[in-house]
């Protein structure tokens, strides 16, 4: 092994200090004191938290309950970013984190550990409960910080979620032929599932650790609610509300420039695939080759295709030295457009409504939801598994194509774009995430301030409804 003397073991920080506008927050804490009132912490993570987490803004805000907004502020470039400004999101705190896994995680863990130590000081009796999104790594963050510093639970929005894989994918062998094909799906939407809790990394984690942090739980569907109740999460305190992507899809603001105005190319084709990759484990040298060797086969068949670059896609392309032979095949195909991510929300939403999208190609997790509330487009997730398996049980909404193989991947998707039958019945499906998902959440958190409810209760307050004791010991 080399050593070398500038290679430091642990390597010293260098951490943008968090921006707080402190008056705003006074004011916040003052207008709880006035109403007797929990202060929401509405915390933001990853661009998807901007859309997901609007509508619990939107009603605090309508219902009159004191919010703080709080970005970690790791989205910090645009169009990352873009979501707060498109949804009018304005945080009172930015804790301007930045780095990898471990460095973004360590940096939001002692803010938000000394942001919980701050307002426990200013304000002993006031509750102030945060409300983290998922499966995010800054869920999994805050409710740590949150339960350690000051031993209290936080509420977690889109609870529950755990990864499954129906029975049939543990059955891939060739020939993948036209009845392997039809078998596959009819049993991915029929047949048995099992938890498998290794995929998506790192999200399976945060949700994990965000619940056994979390005193409140808020379930997109049944299947989630039997999953936390299956691991001994307290039933009363489990509430299966739906998934607040539907408010964002309705409350969501029209984009000042249409889609086909930015890219004019999307409205001279009919029935195009959008493509987006960006899951760790799907840009390993087997997944990402078959995934990346399926997509050029379709554009070679003449099927429009237009692809995403994010940004985790842009790494493993440039990783793999294949960016310029894409970006090359873009130029010579017209049928093939591969684009920056898209800024605006509102241009997906309205891409995916016009009729001209047949399919989204994905392995993202809230597509598999919002897809389920916009049947025109049909929704492939390029995944061997799903934290989000009601979409296929029981909505049919969605199919798994697993990154097995691009003989797999590809066989299953010409069978699903020259089948009638799959395409009418996923566009037919049923929608199960709900609606005022926003509402229903504050609703079920004013019912607990009224009731002198708190976020944490010792065993002997749990079991016999005892009040909550004056407690000044400072045990951290």
């Amino acid at each position: 092994m080399k050593k070398n003397s500038n290679d430091d073991i642990i390597p010293s920080t260098n951490w943008l200090p968090a921006i707080i506008d402190k008056n705003s927050v006074y004011h916040i804490l003052e207008k709880a004191e006035e109403q007797k009132r929990w202060i929401l912490l509405l915390v933001l993570g990853t661009k998807p938290d901007f859309y997901k987490q609007f509508s619990l803004m939107y009603w605090a805000n309508k219902l009159d309950i004191p919010l703080i907004l709080v970005t970690t502020g790791q989205h910090y470039k645009a169009p990352l970013n873009h979501g707060l400004k498109e949804f009018s999101m304005e945080p009172v705190i930015d804790f301007q984190i930045r780095g990898n896994l471990l460095e973004k995680g360590s940096e939001l863990f002692y803010k938000m550990g000394c942001l919980a130590k701050w307002f426990k000081k200013k304000a002993p009796k006031k509750i102030i409960l945060p409300i983290p999104h998922g499966d995010t790594l800054s869920a999994a963050i805050t409710a740590t910080a949150w339960f350690l510093s000051i031993r209290q639970g936080v509420a977690q929005n889109e609870a529950g979620l755990r990864s499954m894989a129906p029975d049939i994918v543990k059955h891939l062998n060739p020939p993948f032929n036209q009845n392997f094909c039809e078998n596959f799906i009819q049993k991915q939407w029929e047949d048995r599932w099992f938890v498998i809790r290794n995929e998506p990394y790192p999200e399976q984690w945060d949700t994990f650790v965000c619940g056994a942090g979390a005193s409140y739980f808020f379930a997109p569907h049944q299947i989630n609610v039997e999953h936390l109740i299956r691991e001994s999460y307290p039933k009363e305190r489990i509430f299966q509300v739906g998934n607040s992507v539907v408010d964002a899809i309705k409350l969501h603001k029209k984009p000042e420039a249409s889609i086909f105005d930015i890219y004019p190319i999307l409205d001279k084709y009919d029935d195009w695939i959008r493509v987006d990759i960006h899951r760790r484990a799907n840009l390993g040298t087997r997944r990402f080759f078959s995934l990346v060797k399926t997509v050029l086969k379709l554009v070679e068949d003449g099927i429009p295709v237009v692809w995403i670059e994010m940004t985790a896609t842009r790494q493993a392309l440039l990783h793999y030295g294949v960016r310029e032979k894409i970006l090359k095949l873009s130029k010579e195909n017209e049928h093939f457009l591969f684009t920056p991510l898209w800024e605006n929300y509102g241009n997906v939403i309205e891409f995916w409504k016009s009729g001209k999208c047949l399919m989204e190609l994905t392995d993202s997790g809230s597509i598999q939801e919002e897809l389920n509330e916009l049947s025109e487009t049909i929704c492939c997730t390029m995944r061997f598994s799903t934290d989000r398996p009601e979409s296929i049980f029981d909505a049919h909404s969605n199919v798994l194509i697993p990154p097995f193989s691009e003989d797999l991947m590809y066989n299953l998707l010409q069978y699903i774009i020259n089948s009638e039958y799959i395409q009418k019945t996923m566009k037919k499906s049923k929608k199960i995430y709900g609606t005022d998902v926003g509402k229903r959440i504050i609703e079920h958190l004013i019912h607990e301030m009224n009731s002198n409810a708190t976020p944490f209760q010792w065993t002997h307050q749990a079991l016999y409804k005892l009040p909550e004791e004056d407690d000044d010991i400072d045990y951290f």
